[in-house]
């Protein structure tokens, strides 16, 4: 053999080592950072082999009990219990052949029917689990706060969230109208055409103007960069660039600080105080609570938004109060208030706990973990005990309960239907936070503080007194 052909010899097992490798690297890929999306996709045919002999695992509640399981008919077909018609529609969802799958069923779907692994072990698994039975799911959720949290929205169209604001467990989420995942077969086309969408999780893909429940922001936007409008004085309206901003009612509020601006939510100061602040000042404070910024969550979610793009005065004054162009959903508000109730640091929500084999092995869990710190100590605290002056002094005296200290927040938005959403947001109890809240009323028509802020006492005295 000359030289010529040993190169030759070289170069082609050169070549054929290159491509080898190029394949290892490539398989090592997608096992170890595109496993997880392989497995989600519907199109995954293992998916859909595995519905078919893998009995569904089950899920519960925060004390274990049981909300959905699967089970065997007479004729060996496998049947999905949902065993609460409406409670869990948006949560939980439903898994079907003929309509496919949302919520909780389709985020965690290779984990009910599957041990986790991308490539099909089914011959090995089946020696060891010859049952087929997928993992279970055990949530945050209290089963008794999911339905007293529905009792006090049964009849309105909007959206109730209760959480641990120092951990970021959902005790409980509801979004109305809801529909009976028991009877979507018959419903479906009633279901769809409906208009008010209760295929909608309004809880976290609902965008809605967020009113003065915004002002937390503003303020704290404020006390950063040192502009606190201390002689400022409310004739019941503020006209800027030809534009007039009212107070409810038109009301004149007379002299003004921040506090007293605060609690009796003065459409007028905090309007002044955003074109004081500028655009870039409050959308940086924005931001920081999470305005225009994804996270990951159990659920679809819908990102709100603060403009980027260069907004005049008239629109900043009306992002100052929550007005404009701000949107943002039920969930966002949520995370705004609990970032006030644990001391600045916003924490991730989660509604699944821990994900178990059938024979209880842990197979994943979630813990806490912090988004983002969104100011000091000193200028968060003060915001509290603002908080705490609405509900004792101000337009949320409707949250107040006795012996218990509650921070809160009111807002009335003003919509293109006419009629106004109500808003509230809070935690209590003030001093050690055990539990935060959002009442959205979609469409309501009134105030906040008459509206939302009664829902709101009623759920966190069922909480603080039945959460465990």
């Amino acid at each position: 053999m000359n030289e010529i052909e040993r190169k030759k010899i070289l170069r082609v097992l050169s070549i054929m080592v290159l491509l080898n490798i190029t394949l290892v690297l490539y398989l090592s890929y997608f096992q170890i950072f595109q496993a997880e999306k392989i497995k989600q996709n519907p199109y995954n045919k293992r998916l859909w082999a595995n519905e078919e002999k893998v009995l569904r695992g089950s899920f519960y509640d925060r004390n274990n009990k049981t909300l959905v399981y699967s089970e065997k008919d007479e004729t060996g077909n496998i049947e999905r219990i949902y065993k609460y018609d409406h409670l869990y529609s948006h949560i939980i969802g439903y898994s079907s052949r003929e309509y496919g799958k949302s919520g909780l069923e389709k985020t965690y779907n290779s984990y009910l029917i599957d041990d986790g692994n991308i490539f099909d072990i089914n011959a090995i698994k089946d020696l060891f689990n010859a049952e087929g039975i997928g993992n279970d799911i055990v949530l945050t959720i209290d089963h008794d706060m999911q339905l007293k949290t529905r009792e006090l929205l049964l009849g309105k169209k909007g959206s109730i969230i209760t959480m641990n604001p120092k951990t970021g467990e959902i005790y409980s989420m509801i979004s109305m109208p809801d529909f009976n995942v028991n009877a979507l077969k018959d419903d479906w086309a009633s279901i769809i055409d409906d208009t008010n969408s209760p295929l909608l999780n309004r809880a976290t893909q609902g965008l809605y103007p967020p009113g003065s429940t915004f002002k937390i922001i503003t303020t704290l936007s404020s006390l950063q960069n040192n502009i606190t409008n201390e002689d400022f004085v409310c004739s019941g309206s503020i006209t800027i660039n030809g534009y007039t901003i009212r107070d409810y009612d038109s009301r004149s509020h007379g002299n003004m600080d921040l506090n007293k601006a605060f609690r009796v939510s003065c459409n007028t100061f905090f309007a002044e105080t955003a074109v004081q602040l500028g655009q870039a000042n409050l959308l940086q404070t924005s931001e920081k609570f999470y305005f225009n910024k994804n996270f990951d969550f159990d659920l679809d979610i819908k990102k709100s938004s603060f403009p980027s793009d260069k907004m005049d005065n008239t629109e900043l004054a009306a992002s100052g109060i929550g007005q404009g162009k701000i949107l943002a959903t039920p969930l966002e508000m949520l995370l705004v208030a609990s970032s006030i109730a644990n001391d600045g640091n916003m924490v991730k929500p989660y509604l699944v706990s821990k994900i178990l084999t059938h024979d209880g092995i842990l197979v994943k869990s979630n813990n806490t973990e912090i988004l983002s710190n969104i100011g000091s100590h000193d200028k968060i605290n003060q915001i509290k005990n603002m908080m705490v002056e609405v509900v004792e002094n101000g337009t949320g005296t409707q949250a107040k309960i006795s012996n218990i200290a509650v921070a809160g927040k009111t807002g009335t938005a003003e919509n293109s239907s006419g009629k106004n959403h109500a808003w509230f947001v809070g935690f209590a109890p003030a001093e050690d936070p055990k539990i935060a809240i959002v009442v959205l009323l979609e469409e309501e028509g009134s105030t906040g503080g008459s509206k939302a802020a009664p829902i709101a006492k009623e759920l966190i005295k069922f909480g603080l007194n039945n959460i465990k």
